[in-house]
């Protein structure tokens, strides 16, 4: 569960590819990042012909039936549920132009475990989950490869993942050794004491190798910039339940970070939002997807996001062709978070 850093600990990473676990059914980020779909802002919507039509009005009068018996009686209570709601990242989709090449890397140099792995011709992409641990239990990464694209645009938006490990210059060691790209030597983070190093995928994706001694969640974080780190940490912690677990101004280096989640930093994978002095925009490209969080009512869950002022970009419902329940909304900046009923993602991963 742990392979990276208690790997480091014994001085080796586990290189070999594993056997992917058995393939659960349909999945929900299987059809939400479907053929490039995760950046569309467009709601999906249920596609019925003629002779479905009474059961598409049932299934449209159960949603507005559902739908109304969330509503909140105050913008309070609202904030207060999303609090109490049993929340957790689930994963980080994102796009790569040879999954295979990816899997390689991730595998042999990263030292995660290819949890499972999916084609789907009829709908030309391909899915694989990696991480340290089971999905049910642990942050993983979705890597999408939709047919024919071998490149994309990763843009100025996004920073980048976090992995924790005992020793970080062991770790860059044994990358480097694999063929692995080293960006950043190890060595204390600028205005901290954190020792850190930065290696890149063969798709440019950037990973912070951060020296953090036993941690449970070795895939640790996702750093995205934000033009507004207040605007930013507000609408995570009403929209999105989460709590400010720590920010950090450098004046020196001009910029300040924001440590957002759902439970303590050394124990739970977060999200990291970085403002830089005076940048308000960024191109955020077309690889970067999404990240997926658990939670209890998408439902309630949506009207939450609308009452703190956010977009709702997918109503809350189940997919088209499967129960699996979710919602899709837009931070201020952009970014797309999808909301995923547990219970339902727990069907899909049995």
């Amino acid at each position: 569960m742990r392979a990276l850093y208690m790997a480091v600990g014994r001085g080796a990473v586990a290189c070999a590819t594993p056997a992917a676990a058995a393939v659960p059914r349909r999945s929900l980020l299987l059809s939400t990042a479907a053929a490039g779909a995760a950046l569309q802002s467009e709601p999906i919507r249920l596609s019925v012909g003629r002779s479905a039509s009474g059961a598409a009005k049932l299934r449209a009068s159960a949603d507005a039936a559902q739908a109304a018996a969330t509503s909140f009686v105050s913008k309070e209570e609202a904030f207060a549920w999303a609090k109490k709601d049993n929340r957790r990242l689930l994963h980080v989709v994102y796009r790569v132009g040879d999954i295979d090449r990816t899997i390689k890397f991730y595998t042999e140099c990263l030292g995660m475990k290819l949890l499972r792995k999916r084609d789907i011709p009829e709908e030309k992409y391909t899915n694989a989950f990696l991480g340290y641990g089971p999905e049910e239990a642990q942050f993983v990464v979705e890597l999408t490869y939709n047919y024919g694209v071998d490149k994309y645009d990763i843009g100025a938006g996004f920073g980048h993942f976090g992995i924790a490990t005992d020793d970080v210059s062991k770790t860059v060691e044994l990358i480097r050794a694999k063929g692995g790209k080293v960006t950043r030597e190890p060595g204390p983070v600028k205005g901290g004491k954190t020792v850190i190093a930065f290696v890149e995928d063969p798709d440019g994706y950037k990973f912070e190798i951060l020296e953090r001694p036993g941690t449970p969640e070795p895939l640790c974080q996702v750093m995205l910039r934000v033009g507004d780190l207040d605007r930013a940490i507000s609408f995570y912690e009403k929209a999105c339940g989460m709590e400010l677990l720590r920010k950090r101004d450098n004046p020196e280096y001009k910029y300040t970070v924001a440590m957002m989640g759902y439970g303590p930093e050394d124990k739970n994978a977060v999200l990291e939002l970085t403002y830089n002095y005076g940048v308000t925009d960024y191109d955020k490209g077309n690889a970067y997807g999404q990240i997926a969080i658990g939670t209890d009512d998408v439902y309630k869950t949506a009207e939450v996001v609308k009452l703190s002022g956010g977009q709702v970009v997918r109503e809350a419902g189940p997919l088209p062709g499967i129960n699996t329940k979710i919602t899709a909304i837009l931070d201020p900046d952009g970014w797309k978070s999808v909301f995923v009923d547990n219970i339902d993602f727990a069907k899909e991963l049995e």
